[in-house]
């Protein structure tokens, strides 16, 4: 069952979306060679608690940190490791949520480790826009699947694949709630957008093939032919003036 979010739930949203927000731009400021993922874990949930919030990924389905860190072939759900150091050239995704008044928000970023290479670097920026691409058929009476379709054209434009095994999803109360929204399909389907929609739209672009599979800790997701990924997301609002992105600003 989807459900529509009144004014004042919204409301709450948007403080929900810019604790989000702030926590990845506080993130990728300090992101650098020879840190570990404990180290953006700990960071990550400081911010979060300091802000009157929770995690939201904290103990969901067992999940054991703050935030997903996914490198390189990693896809989503990495999780944060005392041992493992972030390198020079890595992409790194961060999925951060957080919980307060009783309404989530949920972003994701792909960042970039020290220097990285162009191909890295056009991957990042393709993943990126085609979220902005998808998020401007995220209008009051279009179908759901027009998102997904401009987000797979624009990705397939640069020879890249979107992930089909995970997608975006409503968002509220709960951090995932109906209805699934797909990085991919033909337009024109799925329910039809109304006022007081809220959607975590998440583009996940592989520069290989889309397949993928989970490693032995039942988490992390990675690319089948070990090429790399990235992941970029916000909770957006569906509103009559257009769609408002609750976890971003310009």
């Amino acid at each position: 069952m989807i459900i529509v979010k009144t004014d004042l739930q919204i409301e709450y949203m948007r403080l929900a979306g810019s604790i989000v927000r702030d926590t990845l731009l506080k993130l990728e400021e300090v992101i650098k060679p020879g840190m570990t993922t404990a180290e953006l874990d700990k960071i990550a949930e400081d911010y979060i608690l300091k802000c009157g919030a929770k995690p939201s990924f904290k103990g969901y389905y067992g999940f054991p940190a703050s935030i997903c860190t996914s490198l390189n072939s990693e896809v989503v759900h990495g999780i944060p490791s005392k041992k493992i150091f972030l390198q020079e050239g890595d992409i790194i995704s961060v999925d951060c949520g957080a919980l307060i008044n009783g309404y989530n928000g949920d972003a994701a970023r792909t960042f970039a480790v020290g220097n990285i290479s162009k191909e890295a670097q056009k991957l990042i920026d393709v993943t990126r826009e085609s979220f902005f691409q998808g998020v401007e058929s995220a209008r009051v009476g279009n179908k759901l699947t027009d998102i997904s379709s401009r987000i797979q054209q624009y990705v397939e434009g640069f020879g890249y694949s979107v992930v089909r095994d995970y997608v975006g999803h409503g968002i509220g109360e709960q951090m995932h709630e109906d209805p699934e929204v797909p990085n991919y399909g033909r337009p024109g389907r799925g329910p039809k957008l109304l006022h007081g929609m809220v959607l975590a739209i998440e583009p996940m672009v592989n520069i290989g093939d889309y397949t993928v599979k989970v490693e032995a800790n039942d988490w992390t997701v990675v690319t089948e032919d070990g090429s790399l990924s990235a992941h970029y997301e916000n909770t957006v609002a569906i509103l009559r003036d257009g769609p408002e992105i609750l976890t971003w600003s310009k």
